[in-house]
């Protein structure tokens, strides 16, 4: 690790599995002090052991992100520990680690459509309201959104999340636009699919392998594949980047 990140304060929301715990580590490794909001409390308070462990500094807080109450109280919460809040990772989201159905469009029943975008496109809304006030006053701050590479080409069976993802998109553009003025940089990564999954079945390894053949790069994803755009877009390297959306899917779609 190259302390990129020396004692800059990240949150990652849903940082407590998959691909937001490989986050939450990267970051540690480089330097950083990780505040992981999860949902899954006992999942975030092992993960932020975990860091303490090998040296880190980390905070756990249970948090929804689809409950404003929850996430301000996670937002306050990091300032009382650190004082000031550098990144923010709007990872959090349902579909792998809380499994939703891949259905046809109109088959998806509609409290389930209502809890996709409760989760994936107002938990990140609701973080940013929380954060942007406090990196606002410090005059600079890095907010990275994760969309999917789905939300670029279209995936039959799974419209409400694609659509959730595809809201992320018009999301960063627009909320980088109301914040440059205050030194605040939002970009998006957008991941291809991802063997992100703690225990796979048989059955995700096919298909994540599947996935594999329709990239330039033919190899399954994993979450470490992902870690180097994060810390870059959370580093002095990318001060002079907004709005951006970084395609990281090894090629499978080209923009």
């Amino acid at each position: 690790m190259t302390a990129r990140l020396q004692d800059r304060v990240v949150i990652v929301t849903g940082g407590g599995h998959g691909i937001g715990r490989t986050y939450a580590q990267r970051l540690a490794g480089e330097g950083a002090r990780v505040v992981i909001a999860e949902l899954d409390g006992a999942a975030g308070e092992r993960v932020a052991a975990g860091l303490v462990a090998a040296g880190g500094d980390a905070l756990a807080i249970r948090t929804d992100v689809a409950d404003r109450a929850s996430v301000d109280a996670m937002a306050a919460a990091a300032i009382g520990r650190y004082g000031r809040v550098d990144g923010l990772i709007n990872n959090a989201a349902i579909f792998a680690t809380i499994p939703m159905s891949r259905a046809p469009f109109d088959e998806v029943d509609i409290d389930e459509w209502d809890r996709m975008m409760a989760v994936n496109l107002r938990g990140a809304w609701l973080a940013c309201r929380a954060v942007v006030p406090h990196m606002r006053k410090q005059r600079y701050g890095k907010i990275v959104n994760i969309s999917s590479g789905t939300a670029l080409k279209g995936a039959a069976g799974r419209i409400h999340y694609v659509t959730s993802k595809a809201g992320i998109l018009g999301f960063t553009r627009t909320l980088a636009m109301e914040v440059g003025a205050d030194n605040i940089c939002v970009n998006c990564i957008a991941p291809g699919s991802t063997l992100s999954e703690e225990n796979p079945t048989e059955g995700v390894v096919a298909m994540r392998s599947q996935a594999a053949g329709t990239r330039a790069l033919k190899r399954v994803q994993t979450p470490g594949d992902l870690t180097g755009a994060m810390v870059f877009f959370l580093s002095e390297d990318s001060d002079f980047i907004t709005g951006q959306t970084l395609v990281v899917d090894g090629g499978a779609c080209m923009h």
